[in-house]
């Protein structure tokens, strides 16, 4: 603790400390007073050193010269800067022309032909020339023709179905038939079907691997035979491979539970411009020997199916293969069937394929009617002869027609 003198140097000491106290104030206040002048000075300086000049204006960035705030900005002439280029033509607008491009595709419509005797012998001396192809009564000018023996790209759609006893042998007999006529380069797909399709064996070369398939045709599933069915979903699947395909229908050509109708099926085949199916009946020596006895042939775990009823599946299947440019056939024995399958075999092996480009190009999804006729290189009536000179009935045979539509890739 700090202690004061008392009595009178007591109050001399006070005021001696109080002038002390005075003369520090008056210093604080002269110091304070000396930094508000300085501080005024230097923001007159600044606020004068920032502020253009009279007259003078901001230049952009780009006009260049000094970046920072000391000296003039260099503010480039008008006659230095550089002309600006000239604005692009515009083409000239033709009278009733749009506004955006087009682009064309041409169609071209492939057709395969086949020309062979009513026994079926291919006829393959043909020439260009001795063909006349019309759409819908139109001639059209041929720009592709050849004639090969190719490889094949085949379906073999079997009906295999519970209560098909009575048709068991033919089933499996047609089939194992088709399959032995394949060569090297063949491709085929198994696909059985009862009330509805199973792929036995998926696109192949190896002939083993499509006895393999037929092989498991042992047990039998539904009774239902929903043919169909079964064959808009085998052309569905075929639509997405590239090149000329076949579909060998094995069956008795009865529908009992289809989802679709005869008409869905027949617009789906009408639109189908590269497959040519080629039905194959059996049964007909069970249906026959039912008939001769007045009754009617059984189908499916045993339910009689009446002749009308079969004689409607064979004009179904008829047209099937007219549709498409291919022929049913109708065997009464199994000793008919390697005969039947070495001629199917002829015919999609060797056989002219023709291409025009349609004089209607329009892709408007409607249905088109095709007519191939075969001439003598004069226009006149073509005649072929045998090695004996006599004139021989021959057949031609092409699809009848094609939905015009464009084709997804």
């Amino acid at each position: 603790m700090i202690s004061y003198p008392s009595g009178q140097g007591g109050r001399r000491f006070g005021r001696v400390l109080g002038r002390i106290m005075l003369f520090q104030r008056w210093r604080i206040s002269l110091l304070i007073l000396v930094l508000g002048i300085l501080v005024g000075l230097t923001a007159a300086q600044d606020q004068g050193s920032s502020a253009p000049a009279k007259g003078q204006t901001d230049a952009p960035d780009a006009a260049g010269g000094p970046q920072n705030d000391v000296g003039p900005y260099a503010i480039p002439k008008k006659k230095d800067e550089p002309p600006p280029p000239p604005p692009p033509e515009k083409p000239k607008k033709i009278e009733g022309m749009p506004d955006y491009s087009i682009h064309v595709d041409v169609p071209v419509v492939e057709v395969p032909v086949m020309v062979t005797t009513k026994d079926g012998e291919f006829i393959s001396n043909l020439k260009q020339e001795n063909f006349r192809i019309s759409e819908d009564g139109a001639p059209q000018k041929i720009s592709s023709f050849t004639i090969s023996e190719a490889p094949i790209t085949a379906v073999l759609l079997v009906e295999f179905a519970a209560g098909d006893y009575f048709f068991m042998g033919d089933i499996l007999q047609a089939s194992y038939s088709f399959v032995s006529t394949l060569k090297k380069d063949d491709w085929l797909a198994v696909i059985s079907y009862d009330m509805r399709d199973y792929i036995l064996a998926d696109f192949t070369q190896d002939k083993q691997q499509a006895y393999g398939a037929l092989n498991q045709l042992r047990i039998p599933g539904f009774t239902e035979t929903n043919l169909f069915d079964a064959l808009y979903d085998t052309l569905d699947r075929v639509d997405r491979i590239q090149g000329h395909k076949y579909i060998i229908l094995v069956t008795t050509g009865v529908d009992t539970f289809s989802k679709l109708n005869l008409d869905q099926i027949m617009k789906k085949i009408k639109a189908t411009k590269d497959v040519t199916i080629f039905p194959i009946s059996v049964g007909w020596q069970v249906r026959e020997y039912f008939e001769a006895r007045g009754m009617s042939a059984p189908h499916g775990a045993g339910i009689p199916v009446g002749q009308m009823d079969y004689l409607q599946a064979d004009n179904e299947m008829n047209t099937f293969a007219r549709l498409t440019g291919g022929r049913a056939y109708f065997p009464r024995f199994q000793a008919e069937f390697p005969e039947i399958f070495h001629q199917i075999g002829g015919d999609i092996r060797n056989q002219y394929s023709i291409a025009y480009h349609p004089t209607n190009p329009k892709l408007d999804g409607t249905y088109r009617k095709l007519k191939v006729d075969v001439v003598a290189p004069d226009g006149g009536t073509l005649k072929i002869k045998d090695q004996k000179g006599k004139d021989l009935k021959y057949l031609v045979i092409a699809r009848e027609g094609y939905t015009a539509k464009h084709t997804v890739e």
